[in-house]
């Protein structure tokens, strides 16, 4: 283990470079402008696990944006790794608060300023490097493979059904992925539960056209104020969702599991200086490492309508939008949920609107039994490049292509990430600490070394 120390030193700038490479191509997988940049990142990773020391990589098509699957298998009778990394990113918008172009990384204050530094170009790449550390030094203890899809970030629409069509392909012992956060900076962290995610589009419709607000304003429904209306009573005063039926299947977690993930520091002055506000507000019953743990919420994620340009414009609006999201708990059928939302938002529509619902994407909660040995061999990882013990804890966020894999292939995923909550992902300025780059690559060299011997 000496000498992958000491290659991941010697090559560090390289390292970093490459990164930076990968880094520099907008791949955003939502907006169809960007379509190309998908094609390039992806030639990019393929080109990138070849280097690395893979026996094979190829891009293969989906019905969407490509996946990138490589793999080295160096003997059929040992364990075999599969790692699960993204080359998709989030728009960028607003641009116009971004200190340094989002897609020119930048050092600074010892971190990585871009879009995708920490989601999931910097973390993803981690893995490229960890790799190529022990293939270099013939340091590799098992068969590796790699699957990295294009389409994370709006779903990973169409990566279920690849899974199905490639199950033997895809035949490992364990999924590795990098895509979460730890709790502090001081304080490592396996995330072991992700909440799952519901989300939708809608439409209010009021008169078949923009009205002139003082000759129709008072007579005629306004489109913005009545979507405020509906998505406001979507919450009663505990904050509780009121979508009948939508608690039904949560899995509520027992006193003791509610004792152990409270034990986690949190300190609510600190969380709130840290993102700029006064005071907190959540489901009644419950702390704020529930409501973002083991708790189901109702967001709205964008809302637009009317004029919306300079100056002003005395128009009552044909129609109002909104982007909407839930994120779920163990238990709850995300496409349940997702029919739940369309019938119950539909119905409580007043008849002066029309209102139109459409399912964007969703995905199933997932949890890491921390019995398991391969989060064994992660948590003995952490501990020895780190020196610290990693904490279990369920992050708020979604993958919801995980539990898929745990689905369609049957095969657990451990969720070993080097994030933090001050990285802004999916914000602007996006940033990831140099040194988790680095400890991430080296700690993942250790996870291989624990899990083959576990195995």
């Amino acid at each position: 283990m000496d000498k992958i120390k000491s290659y991941i030193e010697a090559n560090k700038d390289r390292f970093m470079e490459e990164l930076f490479g990968l880094i520099r191509i907008p791949s955003v997988s939502s907006i169809a402008d960007h379509k190309p940049d998908m094609l390039k990142a992806a030639e990019y990773w393929k080109q990138s696990i070849l280097d690395a020391g893979a026996d094979t990589a190829v891009i293969m098509p989906t019905k969407g944006n490509p996946v990138v699957f490589g793999e080295k298998i160096i003997d059929q009778k040992l364990p075999t790794i599969l790692v699960y990394a993204h080359y998709d990113v989030m728009p960028v918008d607003p641009i116009e608060l971004w200190t340094s172009p989002p897609f020119e990384p930048e050092i600074r204050d010892g971190k990585i300023y871009a879009r995708g530094a920490d989601d999931d170009k910097g973390q993803g790449f981690m893995h490229a490097k960890a790799f190529e550390s022990m293939v270099k030094t013939n340091n590799l203890p098992c068969n590796v493979k790699f699957m990295i899809e294009g389409e994370e970030e709006i779903g990973s629409v169409n990566l279920a059904a690849w899974c199905n069509e490639n199950k033997e392909m895809l035949k490992a012992d364990i999924i590795l992925v990098s895509d979460t956060s730890w709790l502090r900076a001081d304080l490592p962290s396996i995330t072991t539960g992700l909440r799952g995610l519901a989300y939708w589009q809608v439409e209010v419709t009021g008169a078949n056209r923009d009205l002139h607000s003082g000759l129709f304003g008072g007579a005629v429904a306004n489109p913005i104020i009545t979507l405020a209306e509906m998505i406001t009573s979507m919450l009663d005063k505990n904050n509780h969702i009121t979508i009948p039926g939508f608690y039904d299947d949560v899995l509520e977690a027992t006193p003791a599991e509610r004792e152990l993930l409270n034990r986690a520091p949190f300190s609510a002055e600190r969380y709130k200086e840290a993102i700029g506000v006064e005071e907190l507000r959540g489901e009644v019953g419950y702390t704020t490492t529930e409501h973002t743990g083991i708790r189901p919420t109702f967001d709205v994620c964008g809302i637009w309508g009317g004029y919306a340009g300079e100056g002003a414009k005395t128009v009552l609006p044909s129609k109002a939008f909104a982007k909407i999201s839930c994120r779920l708990v163990p238990n709850q059928e995300h496409e349940k949920i997702a029919v739940m939302f369309k019938n119950h938002f539909e119905k409580i529509a007043p008849k002066s609107v029309k209102v139109k619902v459409e399912h964007l994407h969703g995905g199933q909660a997932y949890v890491c039994p921390i019995e398991l040995p391969a989060y064994k061999a992660a948590e003995k990882a952490y501990l020895q490049v780190l020196g610290k013990q990693p904490l279990p804890m369920r992050s708020g966020g979604s993958i919801p292509i995980i539990s898929a894999f745990e689905e369609i292939l049957g095969i657990k995923s451990v969720l070993m990430g080097f994030g933090l909550e001050s990285d802004a992902i999916h914000s602007p300025n996006e940033n990831y600490p140099v040194d988790h780059f680095y400890k991430g690559i080296e700690t993942i060299t250790w996870f291989y070394h624990h899990f083959s011997k576990m195995s």
